[in-house]
């Protein structure tokens, strides 16, 4: 589930007399960088009181080095010290990429004598119905480092408490290669005196990192809150030792330690995060969908009427990540999943496809085109790099279609290699018996647009919600490029371009409040709920979740519950009150399974689990742009569907607020291309953001 937010087709490379002269006009005080790590370029902003600086440099093996050399070319361009800077915001896809590549701690789990194969036997889904071939991912714990211990606890107390001789003689035999400890014990997360007395003791006769199921996921379901305790213990030694390091570097540039973008959407202290890594699984692909929200979303309602949100999308160099903000709110989700491993913690529902910028065109062995999963990277990444990639990719297909022209340059100072992007499509062409690259590219153009709809109606479709009812932000280095076409597709009537999109995930990271969640499971019918108990709770809840922020007294206190009809397997999250009603909660959840699952029952309601969410808001950042200097370009040449246009080329930083262009055009800007196809329109906002929208008629 790796997403880069920095396609491969656009770089920020531009002529030396008009770098860095576009800027947003800003309310804040102070300088305020942010840095997102994406596969293919890392992303760097910087917000000053004179403007907005933006720069992409690629990633590095080492992301911490990339973290730096955008830092300081951002800081070189924009004639600020490091020193200066206040305060510093940073994604990363460290921890995803441990997932996925499986380059985490080596870890041991303690569980529960007789349950240590839980992690293994999981759910009793499968990854594919109907292949009898299908794999469950391997676990992260193998079975010789599962070790079974004598305890047990009961949802109504502790029956055997943990001997710790016991513990001490486990903590001989784990093996010396061990980094860290995963522990879960049965219904730890109602009664955890076991597993504290186990960690107690592991911490003392073990140099490891230990974590707890009842501090990292203390709810109900044992497989997926091993699974995700199991994670947090994998990844932890990585996100530390990884952001101690960011640190240093910072430190030895002047600059204040970086906060970190979590999984939920909100930034953390890096104390936070180095003691519970799994909260950052998803950190660049959140901070994308915060940028969006921040910046679409003000559009979409002084533009349009009636709709119920925004769908955002964010197609970068490897993938393209499809998120969903339904009547103000970001959706997020317990229930998700990377590499088919679950993750109970709280974070923004994302649906990741691996068509980006990057990825590779191919025939199947039935003769089909397909483009990706595998990605040509930054290293030699597509052909038209000139870096000795052969493999025609989405950006190549783009080159040979007119949306990229022979003057665009790519990855700093390389050259678009123009010749190279048709041999690759040529040779696609042959073997798929096309007629030449032309007609090649129009397929891989079309595959991949086909792959990120059906991402799209996965989140809308499929869950009740008609696309037509919201608008599309796209973002990343590619989005832009396909925003009309996939809304043609969707019925979407609007699609909104952030004037920053090329870099919105490092500018959500500017944009997002600080956000920490604690979550309880107190099973309990409706009719029969102790008021009082549940008030405990959440009592205990917030306190956890006000010691996480870094200013308790301006933090926002919010209450939610996981409710279900009684005899369900699946929860639905609705908000609490500051003096809870269980019919208040009652009628709530009543209204959201009808709108979830089209009906309501008059069975009994039963609460499940509490949930508290802390925010600490930010201030706001943009309020204006004004675009300055000659904005048409050149003509060029264009492939839209079967047929070739006259296109007018713009761009896009020098068009002035208010301007409204008629397809066919291409608005090239530093970091990405936006394509306007016949019958679409586009609209620059006071913020130098795109409206997209279709044409009277068409």
């Amino acid at each position: 589930m790796t997403s880069d937010r920095a396609s491969g087709s656009r770089s920020d490379a531009r002529p030396a007399d008009q770098a860095h002269d576009v800027r947003l006009a800003v309310e804040a005080r102070g300088a305020r960088l942010a840095v997102d790590v994406g596969g293919t370029f890392t992303d760097v902003v910087l917000l000053t009181d004179d403007g907005l600086t933006t720069e992409k440099v690629p990633t590095t093996d080492d992301q911490s080095v990339g973290v730096v050399d955008g830092i300081e070319a951002v800081c070189e361009a924009s004639g600020l010290d490091p020193g200066e800077i206040d305060s510093f915001a940073h994604g990363t896809t460290v921890s995803v990429n441990a997932l996925l590549e499986g380059t985490g701690a080596t870890t041991a789990l303690v569980t529960t004598a007789g349950f240590r194969d839980v992690l293994e036997i999981g759910r009793q889904d499968r990854p594919a119905l109907y292949d009898l071939a299908a794999e469950k991912p391997t676990p992260l714990v193998p079975r010789r480092r599962r070790h079974g211990i004598d305890e047990r606890a009961t949802v109504d107390g502790i029956e055997t408490r943990v001997d710790e001789a016991d513990v001490r003689d486990l903590a001989d035999r784990l093996d010396d290669d061990v980094e860290s400890v995963a522990v879960c014990l049965l219904h730890a997360y109602a009664h955890p005196e076991n597993e504290e007395r186990i960690a107690s003791v592991l911490r003392e006769e073990c140099d490891v990192h230990v974590s707890t199921s009842n501090e990292v996921l203390a709810e109900f379901r044992e497989y997926e809150r091993t699974a995700t305790t199991v994670a947090d213990a994998y990844l932890t030694p990585t996100i530390d030792a990884y952001i101690g390091q960011l640190e240093s570097r910072a430190a030895d540039l002047g600059m204040p330690a970086p906060r970190v973008m979590q999984s939920n959407g909100g930034i953390a202290d890096p104390a936070t995060v180095r003691e519970r890594a799994v909260t950052t699984v998803l950190s660049g692909p959140a901070a994308g969908v915060v940028g969006a929200d921040a910046t679409a979303g003000t559009h979409l309602d002084e533009h349009t009427s009636g709709l119920r949100g925004l769908i955002t999308f964010d197609m970068g160099g490897t993938s393209s990540d499809v998120g969903l903000v339904r009547d103000g709110e970001i959706e997020r989700t317990t229930d998700g999943s990377i590499a088919g491993r679950p993750i109970g913690t709280p974070m923004v529902d994302l649906t990741t496809v691996g068509a980006g910028g990057g990825s590779i065109a191919w025939v199947d062995a039935g003769g089909a085109l397909r483009v990706g999963p595998e990605s040509a990277g930054a290293d030699p990444g597509p052909a038209c790099y000139g870096r000795g990639g052969t493999d025609p990719t989405v950006t190549d297909a783009a080159v040979v279609l007119g949306y990229i022209g022979a003057d665009s340059a790519l990855g700093g100072d390389l050259e678009l290699d123009t010749d190279a992007a048709r041999e690759a499509l040529a040779a696609l062409a042959a073997e798929a018996s096309l007629d030449g690259a032309v007609d090649a590219a129009r397929g891989v153009h079309r595959v991949a647009n086909a792959a990120m709809t059906r991402a799209i109606r996965s989140v809308t479709t499929e869950r009740g919600h008609d696309p037509r009812r919201f608008g599309l932000a796209a973002f990343g280095g590619a989005g832009p490029m396909h925003a009309a076409a996939l809304a043609d597709a969707l019925g979407i009537e609007t699609a909104v371009v952030p004037r920053a999109c090329g870099v919105l995930s490092a500018y959500g990271l500017l944009a997002a409040d600080e956000k920490h969640d604690a979550a309880r499971t107190h099973r309990t019918p409706l009719a029969d709920l102790d008021v009082g108990a549940v008030e405990r709770v959440y009592d205990d809840l917030a306190d956890e979740v006000r010691t996480d922020v870094s200013d308790p007294s301006a933090a926002r206190i919010e209450r939610a519950a996981d409710c279900r009809y009684v005899g369900q397997s699946f929860e639905l999250t609705v908000p609490v009150d500051e003096s809870v009603d269980p019919a208040i909660l009652e009628d709530r959840f009543h209204d959201a399974h009808g709108t979830a699952a089209g009906y309501r029952m008059d069975d009994a309601v039963e609460l499940v689990t509490l949930r508290t969410t802390a925010t600490v808001e930010r201030e706001p950042r943009a309020a204006g742009y004004a675009g300055e200097g000659e904005s048409r370009k050149e003509d060029r040449s264009v492939v839209f569907d079967d047929e070739r246009h006259e296109t007018s080329v713009y761009a896009r930083e020098a068009l002035a607020p208010g301007r409204e262009i008629d397809g066919p055009a291409i608005l090239e800007a530093t970091e990405s291309t936006a394509v306007v196809p016949p019958s679409w329109r586009a609209a620059v906002a006071d913020d130098g953001s795109l409206i997209l929208s279709r044409e009277a008629g068409s």
